[in-house]
């Protein structure tokens, strides 16, 4: 008898845990889809992951990406307010009967933090709903496109939604189903205006016309098949009408956001596939007026005799990004690792010197006080990915310094280490965006971070220091800034003073540690830097073209899009969004095995 009630106890547990793993098992299997044809209705069961929004009278699609999470549009919501908002799972008609449907309500909604309503950019969107749903064939999640997925021109792609049939239409009673294929992001620009189309899209429709998404389909999916699972590649945004030749509907791209929907979602993640295109990329050989060239692969030597390889990928790469900064509250503390993915300790024949930020692909800033007139690169390296001086970091990376340049300026000074290769960029390492001339308002917080012995116990971890800006008085210049007093030490020279403005990170200062003998005067209880801004011409110089945070472009302001096959030609050229205002598992078995075992579990405790 004890040996079944350990076995019941087994079982128990499994039906409890498995919850809390990822989606990958279950995502992207859908054992009722047999077939596939565009522009028709779909068979019930076809896309198990097809989730309807009814939002306060408007429409919108989504799909399911684990048991309590749904992937949408930003644009479907003008607030974050989530009375109003209906859910249905297992949906087949918006009328009549669905005998598989489960209707529910939502308890969270979060649109991405950089998502701009005028440009379409970061258009999607987490909803959290009010519980758990079970898997069945009509009801199971859909696999995401992971950050190293590549989708080729003409990969096929299909969506679905209940979205209008044909433009300015309404939206349609069965859920319908349409393949189109992937347009490449060059070509894609060239049909909307070089620059409307950010690396954060992706593209599909055929160059003729006559299929698309529409009104009404907006935060709904499309996905494409590999090795047997469903992964989804966008999240429908927007388009110029609707299945207009040469006007793809643009998508939000979902490979772009596995860390953000990560970072929102702390359990039960959902399952991210890479999808890997095979063939040539033809959308490399597109060119238009004012499209830039594709970046060569040549190796290229620099001016300081540094030999890099220009990156193979048009994917920009952004500054000011901290996914594993959950968002640290006041006080002197103990940093955790990722927290700060720039910071840099600079060593000399091995041991801590001076603290650093990574601020390009190859290039690490730090205080000339570090270095003497004369620096020898080879006498030093820095460590990126780094926690504690003492002890494990499994995300560190160490590198060579190539060339050290000084500003050689009048008073404060920085440097500019040249590193002997590019770093991979991780969650743990990130580059920090530069103060050009930001105004930190009064008030503002602000932290600073380091290293230095005696420190952050034994294994000497690094410290953050928060602090806010304040009111330089009569020393006021547009090259400085002054902050409440924390304290420095030798070891955090070099490092950085970093505020967040728009959801990025920017350095304003470089910290120069006070020297032992200094006194801080009781009438000026403030801290007073020299701005990095006021280094402009310096940095421009030694790094190039700097970094920039997730931008926005100023282009034509679109209207919101839906699914549908048709072959509408209209005279107007707004862009229109997917909504209905515009184009703005377990499986059952396995649940009921654990059910039927649980009952006679508790008989015999009985």
């Amino acid at each position: 008898m004890a040996f079944y009630k350990v076995m019941c106890l087994a079982a128990g547990l499994m039906l409890l845990t498995q919850e809390s793993e990822s989606q990958l098992d279950v995502c992207g299997q859908a054992p009722l889809n047999t077939r596939i044809v565009g522009g028709q209705v779909a068979p019930v069961g076809s896309w198990p992951w097809q989730v309807s929004l009814h939002i306060s009278g408007s429409f919108c699609g989504g799909s399911l990406i684990n048991s309590q999470w749904v992937l949408t549009a930003a644009h479907c919501f003008k607030t974050n307010d989530t009375s109003g908002v209906t859910v249905t799972l297992g949906r087949q008609t918006l009328q009549g009967s669905n005998p598989n449907a489960v209707f529910l309500t939502v308890t969270k909604i979060i649109p991405h933090p950089n998502y701009n309503s005028k440009t379409s950019n970061n258009d999607i969107c987490l909803l959290q709903l009010s519980s758990a749903v079970t898997f069945t064939s009509y009801i199971s999640p859909v696999c995401l496109a992971a950050s190293n997925s590549t989708f080729y021109s003409g990969v096929n792609s299909w969506v679905t939604g209940w979205g209008s049939t044909k433009e300015n239409g309404t939206v349609s009673e069965n859920l319908m189903e349409v393949e189109v294929p992937v347009v490449g992001n060059r070509q894609c620009n060239c049909n909307y205006g070089v620059g409307r189309i950010t690396d954060n899209m992706i593209c599909a429709g055929l160059s003729a016309g006559g299929k698309d998404s529409c009104q009404g389909d907006s935060g709904g999916p499309m996905v494409s098949k590999q090795n047997g699972r469903w992964i989804q590649a966008g999240v429908v945004s927007f388009g110029t009408g609707c299945a207009r030749p040469n006007l793809p509907g643009v998508y939000a791209r979902v490979s772009q956001y596995q860390t953000w929907i990560n970072n929102q979602i702390s359990s039960n993640q959902p399952g991210f596939m890479t999808f890997t295109s095979t063939g040539t990329n033809s959308d490399l050989s597109v060119t238009c007026t004012g499209l830039p060239p594709v970046p060569t692969t040549t190796p290229t030597t620099t001016a300081t005799t540094t030999t890099t390889t220009t990156p193979t990928t048009t994917t920009p790469v952004f500054c000011g990004q901290a996914p594993k900064n959950s968002g640290i509250l006041g006080g002197t503390s103990m940093a955790t690792a990722g927290s700060w993915p720039w910071m840099a300790s600079l060593q000399k024949n091995g041991s801590h010197v001076c603290g650093g930020t990574l601020v390009a692909l190859d290039s690490v800033l730090s205080n000339a006080d570090c270095f003497s007139s004369s620096p020898v690169a080879s006498e030093w390296t820095v460590v990126l990915g780094r926690l504690k001086l003492n002890g494990s970091n499994p995300f560190e990376v160490t590198l060579n310094v190539t060339n050290i340049t000084l500003s050689n300026t009048t008073g404060t000074n920085i440097a500019i280490l040249r590193l002997s290769a590019q770093p991979t960029l991780t969650d743990y390492i990130q580059p920090i965006c530069l103060d050009s001339g930001r105004t930190f308002a009064k008030g503002l917080a602000c932290w600073a971070a380091g290293w230095s012995p005696g420190r952050g116990g034994a294994e000497e971890v690094m410290q953050q220091f928060n602090t806010s800006v304040v009111n330089c008085g009569s020393s006021s210049s547009s090259e400085s800034i002054c902050t409440d007093v924390f304290t420095l030490q030798q070891g955090d020279s070099g490092g950085p003073l970093m505020c967040k403005q728009g959801g990025s990170w920017f350095q304003a200062v470089v910290l120069t540690a006070p020297s032992p003998s200094a006194r801080r005067r009781r009438e000026t209880p403030v801290m007073n830097f020299t701005r990095v801004s006021s280094f402009g011409t310096f940095l421009t110089k030694t790094l190039g073209t700097l970094l920039s945070p997730p931008s926005t472009t100023t282009t034509t302001n679109p209207t919101n899009a839906s699914n549908t096959t048709t072959n509408t030609t209209t005279t107007t050229s707004n862009p229109i969004s997917q909504s209905s205002g515009g184009r703005p598992a377990h499986s059952f078995i396995f649940v009921l095995f654990h059910l039927l075992s649980l009952t006679f579990c508790l008989q015999l405790f009985l």
